[in-house]
């Protein structure tokens, strides 16, 4: 046992003895185990202890962990919680807010300390029962590995990690480990109560799982082994996606190349949801088997609204060949599309008016021959639109959309839509539609640039007076 831990801390650890590792000591067996092993391997510790107020013998157990602590002759640090309280406030279960606020005690003591690392007393058995959570709650292959010896947890730190040396000790040897060094644990009462999750796998459904296989925590134990080396070699294949995947990221949010993304294989897609979602929540535990699969297909067949709930308070949302995962309060960054600060601007024919963000509109008079009269029939540029001006004035207007405005878009037979269901049709961003500037000669649209020109006002083989419209961005 001595030896496993020695090689766990050195090899999976990465710990060196000349710093300060924090050791989180409830006082049941396993923490005090491996804090007296820490000591005897000489390893500068410091015991600490939080009192989660849940029982009314905690005070007991505090004062039991501080005298072993003593006996030790290492640092202690305590504090006490109401974890019931916090469970309540935050719509969490009490296993829930007794972990968040464990690891965030945990973290202040070590960066008090400025320590290496946290460590904690998770044992093999902890690690089969954390195994069969995971698969009850339908976990892929980041939650079937289990925990990891060393493990960096950014929700507390980004700097420190927490490393589990026990994760292939089990229950019983550290049970035997006590009883040979003479150390008496503390023994927590709470860990028969069956309302717990965690408890009910100990007590109820690994007994009988071991009915049908008496080695099953043996064999639950390697298949998370065998299944953290599968998830690791996939990860660097999901990390080389990621990097040819994500155009950007920010706060609370990261954009795909939609194309990229969608013609990754199918478990590389799963892997970069999974990743997305856990960069943005980095405290959500468990991402099922639904959101990420709600992930995927909305970047291959997006809803017609292009955007859609997701999990924890983040939201997916289509933007031309970009997918978004954001959390509802980020601010998107402006994508430079072509915006309108006011309601309504008038554009002389022919004319200049200068938008936003370096966009220039222009309004310019051609006289037709029958080759640019071919070129403009035939036009493919989006942002070039090509009018008969013959019932054109002086000016046109350009605005943002009102209500009840309706299109009749080129190559629709002259039939009307609502402007509204148009924006949808040809995907332009949500952000972007309030804003967008829209070309109308009198009260008919007549040109969406970027997009279409209207029915009403096309040119035709025998027009003779054309105005072209463009929308460029001008550079700095």
């Amino acid at each position: 046992m001595l030896d496993d831990v020695k090689t766990n801390l050195e090899q999976e650890g990465r710990l060196v003895k000349t710093r300060a590792l924090v050791v989180g000591v409830s006082g049941g067996p396993d923490s005090i185990a491996l804090a007296h092993i820490l000591k005897r391997l000489e390893y500068r510790i410091v015991a600490a202890h939080l009192d989660h107020g849940l029982r009314s013998e905690s005070a007991e157990d505090e004062a039991a962990v501080q005298q072993f602590a003593a006996k030790l002759g290492v640092d202690y640090r305590n504090a006490r919680i109401d974890v019931g309280s916090y469970a309540a406030d935050n719509g969490l279960s009490v296993e829930e807010a007794a972990r968040i606020l464990r690891y965030e005690f945990l973290f202040e003591v070590a960066e008090e300390y400025e320590a290496q690392a946290v460590a904690t007393g998770h044992n093999a058995d902890d690690q089969v029962e954390t195994v069969l959570m995971h698969m009850i709650r339908g976990a892929g292959l980041s939650g079937l590995r289990g925990m990891q010896p060393r493990q960096m947890l950014a929700a507390w730190s980004t700097e420190r990690p927490v490393v589990r040396p026990l994760l292939t000790v089990w229950r019983d040897d550290i049970l035997a480990y006590c009883n040979q060094e003479g150390i008496k644990p503390v023994f927590d009462q709470s860990n028969l109560d069956q309302t717990f999750f965690r408890n009910r796998l100990r007590h109820e459904l690994i007994p009988d799982l071991e009915s049908y296989n008496p080695a099953i925590k043996r064999v639950i134990w390697r298949m998370g082994r065998a299944l953290s080396g599968d998830y690791a070699a996939l990860g660097e294949i999901v990390q080389e996606a990621w990097e040819d995947c994500v155009l950007e990221q920010g706060a609370g949010y990261t954009a795909f190349s939609r194309e990229k993304f969608v013609n990754k294989h199918e478990g590389v897609r799963r892997g970069l949801a999974r990743k997305a979602m856990a960069t943005l929540r980095p405290n959500l535990r468990d991402i099922d088997f639904e959101a990420v699969e709600r992930f995927v297909h909305f970047a291959i067949d997006p809803p017609r609204s292009q955007q859609q709930d997701l999990i924890a308070g983040l939201r997916l949302i289509m933007e031309g060949e970009r997918v978004w995962v954001a959390a509802w309060e980020a601010d998107l960054p402006q994508m430079g599309w072509p915006q309108i600060s006011s309601k309504s601007e008038k554009l002389g024919v022919p004319g200049e008016l200068r938008l936003p963000g370096g966009w220039l509109l222009t309004a310019g008079v051609v006289d037709m021959d029958e080759e640019s009269r071919e070129k403009a029939l035939a036009n493919a540029d989006p942002f070039c639109g090509w009018l008969d001006g013959k019932q054109i004035g002086d000016w046109l207007t350009v605005r943002s959309r009102q209500t009840g405005d309706r299109f009749q878009p080129l190559g629709m037979d002259g039939s009307a839509v609502k402007l509204s269901d148009f924006l949808i049709n040809v995907k332009m961003p949500r952000r972007a539609r309030d804003g967008w500037p829209l070309v109308f000669a009198g009260e008919q649209l007549v040109w969406v640039p970027g997009y279409r020109s209207g029915e009403g006002l096309r040119i035709r083989p025998t027009s003779q007076r054309v105005v072209k419209l463009s929308l460029a961005r001008k550079e700095n």
